[in-house]
């Protein structure tokens, strides 16, 4: 029997934060770590031992046409697989440029899949991301309003949805508001008719609740492709008569040292940064314009690790606020500052874990990308939830060991995060 569901995330912590939901909602599930090669018998047992299958790109901020056919090897896959319907999940706060990557890939995504319809939403309400009128907000305020304004990689200007999608795609954009939503799965269905008639072939969904999100996900059972974040997951595994099972997020018990690498410049991760410091625990900032210097930072970084491991849990960060971002940026080049900093954090983490570091923290989307290929890890166990997005996952190492890893989207989890996930790990 193929899989039920088959997930093309455009990253790493939003493929973890996508497979965490589908597991809270009662389904088995399998993350892979970019495209299986043909005639990975590995992988494809794993997919045929699973509900759903969730495969980890990383292509949010590539160019669109590498992240179309990315995703489009993805989506070839998963239909080798047998999966019903696709789910291509991007971040809650909707992070695109003009030129894509959202609308390129849920277009690519929709010719391949011969359909001419497909709904988008970004809610995440137990996250604080709620869609009302096509707008989306970021807890109380307009997503335009957030922090996400200053992204250096995809500044977010604009909450009105319908026009940010609008303008990286060729079809229609619709609404399908909150009035309709709260109607029940069978409005839903009449609205998207409407809308189909209209020649409308994208439609931004509001969505205030996990209600709404559990209405949507009856209503769009017959889809072939959905678009959304990481909340639509909750709505869609009762389609297959699937509960809620605790059994699906066990991991093997944890052991090693504990480390943090953190390279998000995100408002929230800035605050778990800012409390992990505050405790007086051990911590090395890495500076993207030494590392342009051609200083061995990395290997600083490792040796400062190394005096400290054995004494609790070690932060290595670049986390920066916006206006030091923007510093280093205009020195060095929005690209090549990223690439530089992702680079050293992935060998950094390596080096961690070559030190025996089981239990690690990975804060920020690309920088959990970088450190998941560094590592050579191709799948990933999905474990119990430490915040609403954010699970624990359990990946076997070359030399057999467990490693304990989660990866966090920079957006997600409160001030006591770090500290928070190795307790939790510890306690389970």
């Amino acid at each position: 029997m193929g899989i039920r569901l088959g997930c093309i995330a455009d990253d790493f912590t939003g493929a973890t934060d996508l497979a965490n939901n589908l597991v809270r909602a009662g389904m088995r599930v399998v993350q892979l770590i970019d495209v299986p090669d043909d005639g990975d018998e590995r992988a494809a047992r794993q997919a045929r031992d699973a509900d759903a299958v969730v495969i980890a790109l990383k292509s949010r901020t590539v160019p669109a046409a590498d992240a179309v056919e990315a995703s489009l090897r993805a989506l070839a896959w998963l239909r080798s697989t047998g999966a019903e319907q696709i789910y291509f999940k991007y971040c809650s706060t909707f992070d695109s440029t003009p030129a894509g990557n959202i609308g390129p890939v849920t277009e690519a995504l929709m010719d391949a899949l011969g359909t001419d319809f497909t709904v988008a939403t970004p809610a995440f309400p137990d996250n604080g991301r709620t869609v009302f009128k096509g707008h989306l907000f970021v807890g109380d305020v307009l997503l335009s309003d957030s922090g996400m304004r200053h992204h250096p990689l995809t500044p977010m200007t604009d909450s009105n949805l319908v026009a940010v999608l609008g303008a990286q795609t060729t079809r229609t954009v619709g609404l399908v508001d909150h009035t309709v939503v709260a109607g029940g799965a069978d409005t839903i269905r009449a609205r998207i008719g409407e809308l189909r008639e209209q020649g409308v072939g994208l439609a931004v969904v509001d969505a205030v609740s996990n209600d709404d999100l559990v209405r949507l996900g009856e209503a769009v059972r017959e889809l072939p492709l959905v678009t959304a974040g990481s909340g639509l997951a909750i709505g869609l595994p009762a389609n297959w008569g699937l509960k809620s099972s605790a059994a699906a997020a066990q991991l093997p018990p944890a052991g090693g040292y504990r480390a943090v690498v953190s390279g998000s410049v995100s408002v929230a991760t800035n605050g778990q940064v800012r409390e992990f410091l505050d405790s007086g625990r051990p911590a090395f900032s890495v500076d993207p314009l030494r590392i342009a210097a051609g200083e061995d930072v990395a290997g600083e970084a490792l040796a400062f690790a190394d005096a400290h491991l054995a004494d609790g849990p070690v932060l290595v960060y670049s986390t920066e606020t916006p206006d030091a971002v923007r510093d280093v940026q205009g020195r060095l080049g929005a690209a090549e500052a990223g690439e530089l900093v992702e680079r050293t954090l992935a060998r950094v983490a390596q080096g961690l874990v070559e030190r025996g570091v089981r239990q690690l923290v990975v804060a920020g989307g690309e920088t959990s990308g970088a450190v998941v290929q560094a590592l050579g890890i191709t799948g990933l166990r999905i474990g119990p939830q430490i915040d609403p997005g954010v699970p624990w996952c359990a990946a076997t190492l070359s030399d057999g060991d467990t490693l304990h890893i989660t990866l966090k989207s920079g957006n997600f989890g409160g001030p006591g995060f770090f500290s928070e996930s190795f307790a939790l790990l510890e306690a389970s």
